[in-house]
């Protein structure tokens, strides 16, 4: 299980020598263009109490609160460049009607990359993250792509988000077979309520050298005890909600079962004289392919409390209460093949140590 630990015990970021702190910081509630995020005082002091405890790991993305969040974290970060590793990404739409202002196209590519470094006043991106996979581009389109802007020095480190498992590792090994730029970082949703990733894309991640980073650790806050079953809605928009609840009902997690396991972080942040929150975040660190969790605050208070849960640890009663709470089902052929006969089929019997 891993223990307690702090900012500024630094972590490799997957197959690269990128040392990055296990925590992130998220950014994407800087600036209130989408109704519920912090002021440009308030963003300056969650990035200095950040930064101040030895937090270097920063994440943004083109399109955050309209690229108001780019805006102020470029000059939060002016007169530190160079202790921050900046995280931003590329795929999203910004122009409504302009088919090609998203996707992971080339042209959306150089346009994203060159928008950014504008609204971040730097000359490099350390880590540009494919956003989503918009299943039209190709594989090689991106890759190359992608290694062409590292060789411009625009960009250092190549990662991807919110993309099935056997794409990332069809891009990654058309890199490896190219002498391209690899993958180093995979960005996914991973939480005590969205554990489904640990079917295929976390072992994935593991196989072929990219460090995993979860965003909503807190299940979009769902396991902060902040939701009762009076707020349950199928509410399902295709827009941005200006209202928390309404975007994380859209994500789908407003429901009950999420609702249960909430309840048993609930009672295990008491017996630990933690908060909730300290409690989901703590979690998501004892998977070992995970490198740094995405914190997002919007107010100091919050992000104090985030950071708060590096120094958490938990008994083993305590993680099993937890595992067992939000196990997910098993999946075909995982399902099929743990069962006794088919592994009597495999190994006719014998016992095989695994790697």
């Amino acid at each position: 299980m891993t223990g307690p630990t702090t900012l500024d015990t630094y972590r490799l970021l997957g197959r690269s020598g990128l040392r990055v702190s296990p925590l992130s910081l998220g950014t994407m509630t800087f600036g209130s263009d989408w109704g519920w995020g912090t002021d440009e005082a308030g963003a300056k002091q969650i990035f200095d109490a950040y930064v101040d405890q030895g937090g270097n790991f920063i994440d943004t993305a083109v399109n955050y609160t309209n690229g108001t969040s780019e805006r102020i974290l470029g000059g939060l970060i002016a007169d530190k460049r160079d202790r921050i590793v900046l995280a931003t990404k590329y795929t999203m739409a910004r122009t409504p009607g302009n088919p090609n202002s998203g996707g992971n196209h080339r042209l959306n590519l150089v346009r994203s990359v060159d928008t950014s470094l504008r609204q971040l006043a730097t000359d490099r991106i350390d880590l540009l993250y494919v956003h989503a996979w918009d299943f039209t581009t190709s594989p090689e389109e991106v890759m190359r792509g992608l290694d062409d802007l590292v060789r411009s020095g625009k960009i250092l480190y190549a990662g991807i988000c919110n993309t099935p498992a056997w794409r990332v590792a069809q891009m990654q090994t058309l890199a490896d077979l190219h002498g391209w730029s690899p993958f180093v970082a995979l960005q996914i949703e991973y939480s005590l309520v969205e554990r489904s990733v640990e079917h295929e894309l976390i072992p994935m991640a593991e196989a072929m050298g990219l460090g995993v980073l979860p965003w909503s650790p807190l299940g979009g806050g769902i396991l902060t005890s902040k939701y009762n079953r009076s707020d349950l809605t199928d509410e399902n928009s295709a827009s941005i909600s200006a209202e928390r609840k309404g975007v994380i009902a859209s994500i789908g997690h407003l429901t009950e079962s999420a609702l249960k396991i909430a309840d048993v972080v609930a009672d295990i942040a008491k017996e630990s004289g933690a908060t909730p929150s300290q409690v989901a975040l703590a979690w998501t660190r004892q998977n070992p392919a995970v490198i740094s969790p995405i914190m997002g605050a919007r107010t100091l208070a919050q992000a104090e409390d985030n950071i708060r849960s590096l120094s958490l640890s938990f008994t083993a009663e305590q993680l099993d209460r937890l595992n067992n709470a939000s196990d997910p089902a098993p999946i075909f052929p995982a399902r099929f093949i743990s069962r006794p006969m088919a592994q009597q089929l495999i190994s006719g019997g014998s016992m095989i140590a695994r790697r």
